[in-house]
């Protein structure tokens, strides 16, 4: 994504917002981790840390300067999942705006998997 400002133009890199997003993401209560869906057998996969932007797709609208994110987690069993998806959403918003200054569209989370304790 491209920037400017009075100063000139700043480039960020979609690592960057998936990095941030992947953090902010699995630092939330009852997030077991990010999963990464294998199309071809269904197979869902729990992330390790340094993993964190594969289970994240960010897009950029055309002509809007919003960022859209698609977020796929794994939970813990026994979690309130509507509440702990709001919250996520909202530590996501919190965090690019805070750190990037870029407006966040929409944020899809997906629950591709539970976990037992």
């Amino acid at each position: 994504m491209k920037l400017h400002n009075e100063n000139g133009n700043i480039f960020i890199s979609n690592e960057v917002f998936t990095t941030i997003c992947g953090y902010a993401a699995t630092n939330c209560f009852g997030v077991r981790g990010m999963a990464s869906r294998n199309v071809q057998d269904g197979i869902v996969q729990l992330l390790r840390k340094d993993s964190l932007s594969k289970g994240i797709k960010v897009s950029f609208p055309e002509g809007l300067d919003l960022l859209n994110i698609e977020l796929h987690i794994v939970l813990e069993h026994g979690v309130n999942m509507p509440a702990i998806c709001g919250s996520i959403v909202n530590e996501i918003r919190y965090n690019l705006e805070k750190l990037t200054s870029i407006k966040v569209g929409t944020v899809d989370v997906f629950v591709d998997g539970i976990l037992a304790n």
